[in-house]
Formats: structure tokens, sequence, C-alpha cells
């Protein structure tokens, strides 16, 4: 068991693996699209989300799923920024996900506590000195490109390895341009340009992360490779949805929580607030235990 888990400058302090909610303001996200494409609605959800256990609460108004083209950015900035506003004007503390130096700029400006760019600054070369000025934390994702082709760059000799070497270097990247180290926050980048073998992996592999010595986001919710392991070998015409992999998701959780991972991303939290804190609890016992041997 890993106990890196660690503080993020700039963001409240957990005793745990701490819960992020998603927020998809989309009409096409692959596990709830258009659901909460309504900004009252969407609010209405965070505010649930954080009433179920949420820590935070992740609002992205562009699909990553495979496959999915861009938005423009005005139609992004209309989906991202009410909902950003009133959740922050409610308490929430709030993440906001998005691959464009803009969006995140004005959702800082709106209240958001820290910036998730699953390409970690590469979309977009104006972000990262965005979030340098703003002194925000930061989420760098592993990513290899955009997801109308991502699926193709899925080639790998040592998954972990070359996800902790290309997390390095973008890690690198940030920091020479200008984010504060103890603001950042690595994400492996579960499904983006990864099979299911690699996913899994990955999972395996997460104390080789703390390798580069930052806190960890997991962010394995009701991924194609967890519908995979429910569906079993050779069952792939019995894939469950994606609604259907909540079980699997607080499993990774529980995982997660276990090898220090400073945060998960769910889109159902009640299961895995309870896992963090089973999770925190079994530490804490065994902890005990040791100073007592």
């Amino acid at each position: 068991m890993s106990t890196l888990r660690g503080r993020v400058a700039g963001l409240p302090e957990w005793d745990r693996c701490a819960v992020m909610g998603v927020v998809n303001v989309t009409p096409d996200s692959f596990s709830d699209g258009g659901d909460w494409f309504d900004t009252e609605l969407a609010v209405k959800h965070g505010l649930d989300l954080v009433a179920q256990g949420a820590d935070l609460v992740d609002v992205g108004g562009e699909s990553t799923r495979p496959g999915a083209a861009r938005v423009d950015e005005a139609e992004e900035l209309r989906r991202v920024i009410p909902v950003v506003r009133e959740l922050a004007a409610a308490g929430v503390v709030i993440s906001v996900d998005t691959m464009r130096a803009s969006v995140a700029e004005q959702s800082l400006q709106a209240g958001a506590h820290l910036v998730n760019d699953v390409s970690a600054g590469a979309a977009d070369p104006a972000m990262i000195p965005v979030v340098a000025a703003a002194h925000a934390p930061f989420v760098v994702m592993h990513w290899r490109g955009q997801s109308v082709d991502m699926n193709d760059r899925a080639v790998y000799r040592d998954v972990v390895g070359e996800v902790v070497s290309e997390l390095r270097v973008s890690m690198d990247r940030a920091v020479a341009g200008g984010i504060d180290p103890e603001r950042i926050v690595i994400d492996p980048g579960l499904g983006f340009a990864k099979q299911a073998d690699h996913d899994l992996e990955l999972v395996a592999g997460l104390e080789r992360l703390h390798e580069l010595g930052r806190p960890l986001l997991v962010a394995a919710s009701r991924k194609r490779f967890l519908g995979r392991v429910l569906a079993g070998a050779g069952a792939s015409a019995s894939v469950p949805p994606a609604r259907e992999r909540d079980a699997a998701t607080a499993a990774v959780t529980a995982l997660s929580a276990r090898e220090g991972a400073w945060a998960v991303r769910v889109h159902e939290v009640r299961a895995s607030a309870d896992a963090v804190r089973v999770a925190r609890a079994v530490e804490a016992a065994g902890s005990a235990a040791r100073r007592t041997a």
C-alpha cells in the first residue's frame, strides 16, 4: 500500500482520498449525455453530488469520449460558465474540465478552483500561461491526441513506464510555463489512447505513478475497460452499458484509495464516498496496529 496522497496548494486538504463528482453539461457524454445539459438541472445535479458525499465537482462542457468531435468555444462557454458561477455561489469546490484557455480563465474568474485539462495544456498553447497567471491548481493528464482518433494511438510496449515518462514531460512543460509544482495533480488518463488491458495495467501499477511525486487523480468511472471486465472473455456483445458500471467503479475507487490516490473522479458519488471512508478506516486501523506491535 502506498501512502502518498499528498496536498495540492490552493485546495482544501482531506484526510483521505477525495471524491470528485462529475457534471457533464453536454448532450453527448458517453455516460450520461443530455441528462444535465440544462443549466438549472446541471446546478441541481452538482449540489446533489455534494449532498451525496462529493468533496469537489468537475464541470465540463465538451465530451472527450472516443470519437467525439469538438464543440466551438462560444458554445462551451455558454454551457459551462453559468453552472460554475452558480455552484461557486453555493460554496462548492469546483474543477473545470476543459482544453480551452478561455474557458479555464473565465471559469476561474467565475469561482472555479482547479483546472482539469485532459490534454495537460497541449491542446491550447495559452492554457499553461493562463493557469500560471491565476496561480490555480492544474491536472496534468496523460494524453496522446484528440478524441477523434485517440484509439489509433493506443500502442505501448510498457504502458505504465511510458505513461510515467510522458507525464513527466508534461509536468516539466507545465512547470517551465510557470505553474507551481505544488499545484500540479497527475492523472494516468484511463481510457484515453488506452485499450482495456492498458487501463487494467495502469490500475495495477498506480504505485509506480507516485514516482512523479505529485498527488494522483484516478478517473475510471464507467469507462470501457470496466465494461470489458464485467462482460468476461469472449462476451463483447454483452458489455454492460455505462450506467451499469458503477459498482465496478467503486471497486476501482477502493483500490485507488488503498494505493494513496489523492482523488477519484466519478459519476455516481455515494458508493465511492463510502469506499474512500472505509479505505481510510482500514488504513488508520493498520497504522494503530503497527504502533502497538
